[in-house]
């Protein structure tokens, strides 16, 4: 297929910018996957629709403060502030394996023609610009911008990110250079179950819910899985080919814990629904049945990696629900949720959220496809 197929129209003021006022009043449009009908709805809705005994997934990835500002070592310049002339920005994007110490990180680095292999950047807090909390060499470099990072030891490296990084929003959410977050982003750009740190970016689906939500679900019977896949790269970069036979992901690390592991075997065995909170809960789930598949094994906790990309034609084997956002034109999130409930039923009712002026991306509006 073509990847032009999946374009729709999206007036940029439907692009939501903050989330809503208050977390979990969100709009939800549901849609009949075997009908392709379609009906507005409220995001506290979700318990009274969901049957007495589905489970429910959630990828309880944390997002990193993993946008950072930083001086090529031997320059004057201050760093660490927004943009000053000569900054270099690095976006974190997927941890390597470390060496002696090192964290060795693949990142996003602009402006990249200025940062090639051997040289040192250094990370600074904004508040004391000329020492460094952070100090990296640069050790290969990539298309794209790739480039992969040795940050030098120190005693907590996740606690010097905490203190001079900022969460890496979405470059469709504009915030002033002076600002990169602010207080609220630092609070909703997390869902309230978050727990193992290591994503690029939030689960998007996942910000609606609320301990009062999840509370109505354990009331209505809804059985709840938590899996972490961390989101890396992928979800950063455009597709740059034609067609979707050559559209490749990079690998996602993901955990699937010996609690999440039985509740799915409970599960598909009973012939409950198993509802997926996001495409990355999706992409691990649908990567976890390949498997199993292939080794003619039952479902058991492990961590791994997934490349899978889920384009129309596929054949869906656990996920029988999802809850979801509203995605870019062309994206390949956009591609799954067409091939979990067709692309010309997905893009009606992508036409109707447009002509309903529900709100779009990470901040906005959501999905509920059963």
């Amino acid at each position: 297929m073509l990847v032009s197929d999946f374009h729709f129209d999206l007036p940029d003021d439907l692009i939501a910018q903050q989330p809503p006022a208050v977390r979990g009043s969100s709009r939800m449009l549901q849609l009949d996957r075997a009908t392709g009908a379609f009906t507005d709805r409220k995001f506290s809705d979700l318990p009274a629709i969901l049957r007495p005994g589905d489970l429910l997934v959630l990828n309880d990835s944390r997002v990193l403060p993993a946008r950072l500002f930083a001086t090529r070592a031997g320059l004057t310049t201050q760093h660490n502030s927004p943009s000053p002339s000569g900054q270099v920005e690095v976006l974190l994007t997927q941890a390597c394996v470390s060496h002696e110490g090192h964290n060795d990180w693949n990142a996003l680095v602009r402006p990249a023609k200025k940062v090639q292999p051997s040289e040192t950047l250094l990370f600074a807090a904004a508040e004391t610009p000329g020492a460094a909390v952070l100090r990296a060499t640069v050790l290969t470099a990539g298309e794209f911008g790739e480039r992969t990072l040795r940050f030098e030891p120190v005693a907590d490296f996740y606690a010097a990110l905490e203190r001079i990084g900022y969460l890496p929003l979405p470059p469709y959410i504009h915030r002033p250079k002076s600002e990169p977050n602010t207080p609220e982003d630092r609070e909703r750009y997390q869902t309230v179950y978050s727990r193992q740190s290591g994503s690029a970016a939030a689960p998007t689906a996942g910000l609606h819910f609320t301990p009062e939500i999840f509370a109505a679900l354990e009331n209505r019977g809804v059985e709840i899985a938590r899996i972490t896949l961390h989101v890396g790269l992928g979800t950063f970069q455009p597709v740059r080919v034609n067609r979707t036979e050559n559209i490749r992901l990079h690998a996602e690390p993901y955990t699937l814990s010996e609690a999440a592991a039985s509740a799915i075997n409970g599960a598909k065995q009973e012939g409950r629904r198993i509802v997926a909170v996001g495409t990355t809960t999706t992409r691990t789930l649908e990567h976890i049945a390949r498997e199993s598949d292939r080794t003619s094994e039952p479902i058991a906790a492990h961590s791994g990696s997934t490349s899978l990309f889920l384009s129309p034609g596929v054949e869906f084997k656990l996920v029988s629900g999802l809850l979801t956002n509203f995605h870019l034109p062309q994206s390949t999130l956009l591609m799954l949720v067409s091939a979990f409930a067709g692309r010309e039923a997905v893009l009606r009712a992508y036409a109707h959220a447009v002509a309903e002026r529900y709100r779009f991306f990470s901040y906005g509006d959501c999905m509920l496809i059963l």
